[in-house]
């Protein structure tokens, strides 16, 4: 590990951060619109996005600081365990695909902005609407922030900041300009500042792997000696647990929880408020379509990314926090210049998805809220300036977050975020096909995978912590440590199932349908149906 300041990692850090700082302000004039104050324009781009500014927005979205940081670290802590998030990104796309143009199209109809309008239009409940609406918050703020924690990680690598010692202001001072700015030109710009700051944090991660898939195992000798320096390293004891600290394969034994979590973490993925933002602002259905088609090529780069956690291995990285290993991989092979390239699209691939997943949060708040419970009859123009205002808010609470309490907790929330997110896809993509489940058993069947995957959770001991210590427990039944998140969901279907036949059986009022089966099939300017689906299938969506 190099002492003090890398001062050219810094610099040419600082000079990425400058230019996507231009360009996020710069953002507010790009496709500007006459009617600025709205939540279409401002939360959704104007929904004018065409197929590649929505395939880098979405890239920008959901492969994340955190993601760059995080699965690499996940295979240096753990070996082959980690690589659960490469099948899981490839198991999402054939299922979106089912069911975002779907959503999209019906949004579009009827001005949905937030998943909650759609629950509350397609069940005419607002109830059911609000409960979606505040897992989609509680998961989000988490996920904000480790995006500070993934910009900190950078920072402490390069040095910036001080040792643990250094007056809290002067350690943090660094953190808190990069908030500033992000939080600045997103009120400013809305969500056209993440889109097109999008396109040079993705090139930016691109090449860095590139260069480093290639550069890094020509430094080690190979990755013949990477994988047996890691498989010697995994074969050594844990002193904290008895056994061996993981495996280069996967034993049987951790096979369910393996499956289970790369199903689960597939299922939950397009739950999240921040990738159905990026979604609905697309111009057009076939955007969506050709999007989950070319999406997977980001599953590419991370198989790639996740042997970097092998090569900090072999490199003989040391790190007490394993968020560090991969930048300080990155310090100490790379030369300075090209680790502050690096270091940049760490740093920016955080505030792309920050951005968007404040912006989200804020919507969800504005319009299944405020408008909702608040104030009912909220002008375009108000609701433009509560999302303004609470999309601040969101950052600032992350903030807090990751400068007062310990990172593995922001880690174990947005480990339980991922469990919560999931209880809301029966309401969600249920309703995308079928208006058969009623409103009252969708909402106890959200209660319930609420209450037990938050239970089961806090359950959950660690080497280091006593509750919310992992995501995995003993599945009821089965006998199998499998993902508490999918167990959890599973509970919820049945209850949701089982209560609705009660319910229809005691004909208890439904809610309306404001929607209707042609909504589901319409494009952007078809006046008529798009009828891409067969007619009995067309009609079971109301």
């Amino acid at each position: 590990m190099k002492d003090g300041v890398n001062g050219v990692a810094l610099g040419v850090f600082i000079f990425f951060f400058v230019l996507v700082t231009a360009m996020g302000f710069l953002a507010a004039r790009w496709r500007r619109a006459e009617n600025e104050h709205s939540l279409d324009e401002w939360g959704l781009g104007g929904r004018s996005f065409g197929t590649w500014v929505t395939w880098f927005l979405l890239g920008g979205d959901l492969y994340t600081a955190y993601t760059f940081v995080a699965v690499p670290a996940a295979i240096y802590a753990t070996g082959a365990a980690g690589f659960f998030a490469v099948p899981y990104t490839i198991l999402v796309y054939p299922l979106i695909f089912t069911f975002l143009p779907r959503l999209w199209s019906v949004s579009h109809r009827h001005g949905y902005v937030t998943t909650s309008d759609f629950v509350r239009g397609r069940f005419g409940s607002k109830g059911l609407s609000l409960a979606v609406a505040l897992t989609g918050i509680l998961a989000t703020m988490p996920y904000i922030a480790l995006q500070l924690v993934g910009i900190q990680a950078v920072l402490d690598v390069m040095g910036v900041g001080g040792g643990e010692n250094t007056n809290w202001f002067v350690k943090d001072l660094p953190l808190l300009i990069a908030f500033g700015v992000l939080a600045a030109y997103t009120y400013s710009s809305g969500l056209r500042a993440p889109a097109l700051i999008a396109f040079v944090k993705d090139a930016l991660i691109y090449i860095v792997i590139a260069v480093a898939i290639i550069y890094i195992p020509i430094k080690l000798g190979g990755f013949d000696d990477i994988f047996a320096k890691a498989g010697d390293a995994f074969a050594q004891t844990n002193p904290a647990t008895g056994k061996p600290r993981g495996a280069v394969v996967p034993g049987e034994a951790n096979q369910w929880t393996y499956a289970t979590l790369a199903l689960g973490s597939a299922l939950a993925l397009f739950m999240y408020p921040h990738s159905i933002t990026a979604t609905l602002s697309s111009k057009s259905r076939e955007v969506i379509r050709r999007n989950t088609t070319i999406l997977p090529l980001y599953s590419l780069m991370l198989g790639l990314l996740a042997l970097l956690g092998f090569m900090a291995i072999a490199a003989g990285v040391k790190v007490q926090n394993g968020q560090l290993a991969i930048p300080q991989l990155f310090e100490d092979m790379f030369p300075d210049w090209f680790a502050g390239v690096a270091f940049a699209a760490i740093g920016i691939g955080a505030l792309v998805p920050a951005a968007i997943m404040s912006i989200a949060a804020a919507n969800l708040f504005t319009r299944n809220i405020y408008k909702d419970f608040i104030k009912q009859d909220a002008t375009p123009k108000q609701e433009a300036q509560v999302s303004k205002i609470v999309s601040l808010l969101v950052k600032v609470g992350a903030l807090v977050f990751v400068l007062t309490m310990d990172k593995t907790v922001a880690i174990n929330f947005q480990l339980l975020g991922g469990i919560w997110i999931l209880q809301t896809f029966p309401a969600l993509v249920g309703g995308l096909f079928t208006r058969w489940f009623h409103r009252w058993a969708l909402l106890a069947g959200w209660a319930v995978g609420m209450v037990y995957g938050t239970l089961a959770a806090y359950g959950v001991a660690s080497p280091t912590q006593k509750h919310f210590g992992g995501s995995a427990k003993e599945i009821p039944g089965i006998g199998e440590i499998g993902y508490i998140g999918l167990t959890a969901f599973v509970l919820n279907v049945v209850v949701t199932v089982v209560l609705t036949f009660v319910l229809r059986a005691l004909k208890a009022p439904e809610g309306v349908d404001e929607t209707s089966p042609e909504d589901y099939v319409k494009d952007a300017g078809d006046p008529g149906v798009a009828v891409e689906l067969p007619p009995a299938t067309a009609g079971s969506a109301h």
